[in-house]
């Protein structure tokens, strides 16, 4: 998942199809939260920059007609931010998710990537001068705990903490990304940003993924799953994304933070018969409840 890109959109009549709303929402929290199971699944056989490298590659391409169409929108000045956005806000967070899924449990990855909202309104308040709040501020301390109780929590025996940090990491780099996006690129046709920001953030890690080629056989599996990442959990799932902005805005599509942990866990231990730990349901409650809080602070 990426952080919500703050752009201004029509939004439809209330009575227009509103069955549409939660389904897609769901079907969206369903999708990224198979991106973590895939990741988890590819990595080992990938690497974490090789599988980053096809997943932006394939999602650019999906997205590329929707920036094709809005071409004329995209002079050469506004390129510079478009790089910069797409490194901070796909190609390293991607990398730290990839590093992260070599590590430690799917369910893991997906509770950290909720923080990315938190994080949009604590790089807001640090950098950009927002005001954040006493409600949003229990909220980040909340979310805070969250995320030290998941990283002071093992599976099978082993530590879990730096893929952990990891994912914090890259929820934190969404939560610039975000602002990034929200002051520089606004009334650009949202999916042609994210094509071009896929675009050039593949460009940007290709040599990285050519040095690190696997040599060995890669099984079908891992095909499957790196090519599901990139395709689905990627470029139709950001096709859906912003259609969600366009019909019901931004603060409310970003409701589907709340079904991707939920959809991550689910199908890791479903499929990838992955344990679930008390320590993560805790975590998970903690961190999925501030962003509860913050969200409620936010409208």
């Amino acid at each position: 998942m990426r952080s919500i890109d703050a752009v201004p959109v029509p939004l439809d009549a209330p009575n227009t199809q509103a069955w549409r709303t939660p389904l897609e929402l769901a079907l969206l929290g369903a999708i990224w939260g198979a991106s973590f199971m895939f990741m988890r699944v590819a990595a080992k056989d990938f690497g974490a920059v090789p599988l980053v490298e096809i997943r932006l590659g394939l999602g650019a391409l999906v997205l590329l007609p929707f920036l094709w169409r809005a071409r004329a929108s995209f002079p050469l000045k506004r390129w510079p931010m478009l790089v910069l956005v797409g490194v901070i806000n796909s190609a390293i967070p991607f990398l730290l998710f990839a590093w992260a899924a070599q590590r430690a449990p799917a369910g893991i990855g997906a509770i950290a990537n909720s923080m990315a909202v938190l994080f949009t309104a604590l790089v807001g308040a640090l950098f950009f001068g927002e005001k954040i709040g006493a409600r949003r501020a229990i909220a980040l301390v909340v979310g805070f705990v969250g995320v030290v109780v998941l990283a002071s929590g093992k599976t099978a025996g082993a530590s879990i903490g730096w893929a952990v940090a990891a994912g914090s990491t890259a929820a934190f780099l969404y939560g610039i990304g975000g602002n990034l996006v929200r002051r520089h690129l606004t009334g650009l046709p949202p999916a042609a940003v994210a094509a071009a920001t896929l675009g050039t953030a593949a460009l940007m890690a290709l040599p990285f993924a050519i040095a690190q080629w696997p040599q060995q056989e890669i099984p079908a599996r891992s095909w499957f799953s790196v090519a599901m990442i990139g395709v689905l959990c990627t470029g139709i799932a950001y096709t859906i994304f912003y259609r969600l902005i366009q019909r019901i805005g931004a603060g409310r599509a970003a409701t589907v933070t709340y079904l991707v942990p939920l959809f991550g866990v689910t199908w890791a231990w479903l499929l990838l018969d992955e344990a679930l730990t008390l320590t993560m349901g805790i975590a998970g409650m903690l961190i999925l409840g501030s962003v509860a809080l913050s969200q409620r602070a936010s409208r």
